[in-house]
């Protein structure tokens, strides 16, 4: 049923991860599994066996920054235009769970509680996680698409290769 989530790199290099939103350069980028924080999205790696940025040589080190990069002001974008309340993104590259390289791309809203609105989102309880209200669902797509579209806009304008066609 989710299988693709034992994977999440192998599934996406196989077209079977439905969070992916684009292929760029560096990596995919991908729709959250949760959106406490709607359009929060991470960027996974390409590469089977990259655990951290250091395990890529410093050509895709650079492409995969640069991916995360459009991805975050994607996220920046498309979530000011779909939430007045929204405030800026935090970008994190921690690498603590997953065994794959991984950026968090997470927005932040004025709405959120006032002691965690200028904290790290990991200061969230951890229940927000496994919240049935906080999973993905068809409520995000306006999100998701929203991202999706400025992804590819942003991609295209610094150069055509930033986003593949194909599978490493």
């Amino acid at each position: 049923m989710e299988s693709w989530k034992n994977d999440r790199v192998g599934s996406a290099i196989a077209g079977e991860n439905p969070t992916v939103m684009a292929h760029l350069s560096g990596g995919f980028a991908v729709i959250g599994d949760v959106q406490w924080l709607p359009g929060y999205s991470v960027l996974i790696t390409d590469r089977v066996c990259v655990d951290r940025l250091t395990d890529l040589p410093r050509a895709e080190r650079t492409a995969y920054l640069s991916s995360v990069d459009i991805l975050a002001e994607a996220v920046e974008i498309a979530c000011a235009k779909l939430d007045s309340a929204f405030l800026r993104v935090n970008i994190e590259i921690l690498g603590n769970t997953d065994p794959f390289l991984h950026a968090h791309i997470w927005p932040r809203y004025q709405w959120e509680p006032p002691q965690l609105r200028t904290k790290p989102v990991w200061l969230y309880p951890g229940s927000n996680w496994s919240d049935p209200a906080a999973a993905l669902s068809s409520a995000h797509d306006p999100y998701r698409s929203a991202i999706t579209r400025k992804i590819r806009e942003l991609a295209s304008k610094m150069r055509p290769a930033n986003v593949r066609k194909t599978p490493p």
